[in-house]
């Protein structure tokens, strides 16, 4: 489609921004909805809060695949991707953001299985180019955690903390990883995105947002060669919103690398 797809959590909307027409279309939800997957031309995998679903953009038609806490009307849906084999890892939190009362879920032929409890805001979520590792963060922890990955069987386990984010620099939040094995991450609070190398936790690379909470990161555009960063405006003071205009916004730069193609919903990759 050409097309660059976000969320409005809150506003319960999903947008598109067509690079052919330069319009901006909108689908209002009755849902929060925290996630897209790429499906078929005209169709999105969502994770909404209380499950995942399908969108069908041409009719606004949602079929629900997948219940997730639906017995805890407290909880919603947040961040997740697709791994190699097509299973669709997503985590959930609480809407106050109570501590310890999210998870992360992996959906696998329908039925979705608790892997990590005990989580505050499960977030970024990317794997290794040899899917030997799962790289998550909890955004509480300031940290981003490795897990041995079995791209067979979708088992993982606690392995060791590979990056740890000064807290001055914002809290980490959304996360993608480059053609290079790199990870970038958005931070919230920190006015921008930051570049690590997972093999030693070096710093590498920082980029600006003209825009307090950055929360999230996603290469795109026709060599993959585009980050788009997204940007929230809750819990700014009217006086912060006249300072920073930018925030809720998007924003595209050229980092200087590529990123992968991402994985698909069901769909199993052909590095796997």
């Amino acid at each position: 489609r050409k097309s660059f797809f976000w969320v409005d959590i809150e506003g319960k909307s999903i947008f598109e921004y067509s690079w052919l027409t330069q319009e901006v279309n909108r689908w209002l939800l009755d849902h929060r909805v925290s996630l897209l997957i790429e499906a078929e031309k005209d169709a999105l995998i969502l994770a909404l809060q209380g499950g995942i679903a399908r969108l069908d953009l041409n009719t606004a038609e949602i079929d629900w695949l997948t219940a997730i806490e639906q017995e805890i009307p407290a909880n919603r849906t947040n961040d997740g991707a697709c791994d190699s084999a097509g299973r669709l890892w997503v985590g959930t939190m609480d809407l106050d953001c109570k501590e310890g009362a999210g998870s992360l879920y992996c959906i696998d032929k329908g039925i979705a299985t608790k892997k990590i409890d005990q989580l505050s805001i499960p977030n970024g979520i990317v794997w290794s180019h040899n899917n030997e590792r799962l790289y998550h963060i909890d955004s509480p922890s300031f940290k981003v955690a490795s897990y041995l990955f079995d791209s067979a069987t979708g088992a993982i386990k606690k392995d060791k903390t590979i990056v740890v984010i000064p807290e001055e620099m914002g809290m980490p939040d959304g996360m993608t990883v480059d053609s290079e094995g790199m990870l970038w991450i958005a931070h919230w609070g920190g006015f921008g995105i930051s570049q690590w190398n997972p093999a030693n936790g070096k710093l590498l690379n920082r980029i600006s947002v003209p825009a307090p909470n950055v929360t999230s990161c996603t290469f795109g555009g026709d060599n993959l060669d585009q980050l788009f960063i997204t940007t929230a405006r809750q819990h700014l003071s009217e006086e912060e919103l006249n300072k920073y205009p930018g925030s809720g916004g998007i924003f595209i730069v050229q980092p200087g690398v590529s990123g992968k193609p991402a994985n698909k919903f069901g769909v199993v990759s052909r590095e796997s």
